[in-house]
């Protein structure tokens, strides 16, 4: 066995036991982005293992500067989205299922064609992205208290708990994305409010820098996935009983409810 595979072992004990770690990074500061990676990678085949399915997509974490600010971090994480953890529109979540949930609102865009770096141009991914979707990432950190760095939160599934996706494919023809307003609510009262820029300046560029990112690992953004480009607000904690909707220029609503 290998740190990373001891740290992937630790990291799918909490998940199944809904008891967090503690932060990985103090712990083993010779770790860095490739070692949390690599740890990642091996969280990901464990709950694959164990749930079933396989990736449907890939995820952008912390885009927003709002967001860097809260977790104290300066650039993005990324994860494979995995399909045991995606649900429709309107779809119940226990909360006592996880550990310490918190919601966002994100621009889902579905690939039509595949991508791989590097090199990648946002006119590229533009012409790859078959459409938009409204979407809300149900974010979980099995580090406690989300006392995260980019090594912790990369290696835990870029802090993956559930993702919520409207019905509806919006094709680009015709707007901007980074234009798209959003305002997101919970039980009727308004938790933030957003732009698609606020996704790294603009969510097509973010799936390009995500093709090119995943590059040097190997990895291919497949025809048919979908990419989760980043929170546009400030995540906010959840309870059981709550309902969360999101309600997104040209995209239309997508909800969440939590028991």
């Amino acid at each position: 066995m290998t740190v990373h595979e001891d740290l992937a072992d630790a990291l799918h004990d909490a998940l199944q036991q809904r008891t967090p770690i503690d932060p990985i990074a103090p712990a083993y500061p010779e770790l860095g982005v490739d070692d949390a990676y690599r740890i990642q990678q091996a969280l990901a085949r464990r709950i694959v293992d164990a749930d079933g399915g396989g990736a449907v997509g890939y995820k952008l974490g912390l885009t927003s500067t709002p967001m860097q600010e809260m977790l104290g971090v300066d650039v993005p994480d990324y994860a494979p989205v995995l399909s045991s953890m995606v649900h429709p529109d309107g779809h119940g979540i226990t909360v006592d299922a996880y550990i310490q949930p918190r919601v966002e609102a994100e621009i889902a865009l579905v690939l039509d064609a595949p991508l791989r770096g590097p090199g990648v141009t946002p006119m590229q991914a533009w012409r790859a992205i078959g459409g938009a979707v409204p979407a809300i990432e149900m974010v979980d950190s099995r580090i406690r208290d989300w006392k995260i760095g980019l090594v912790d939160t990369i290696a835990d599934l870029a802090s993956s708990g559930a993702t919520i996706l409207g019905s509806r494919v919006v094709p680009l023809d015709g707007w901007d994305p980074r234009l798209v307003g959003m305002v997101i609510a919970r039980n009727g009262a308004v938790e933030g409010t957003g732009a698609g820029a606020a996704a790294l300046g603009d969510p097509v560029g973010a799936v390009a820098w995500l093709a090119n990112t995943l590059a040097p690992y190997d990895v291919t953004l497949e025809a048919g996935w979908f990419i989760m480009t980043g929170s546009l607000h400030r995540a906010f904690p959840i309870a059981s009983g709550d309902v969360v909707r999101a309600d997104f220029d040209r995209l239309g609503p997508v909800t969440a409810r939590f028991t």
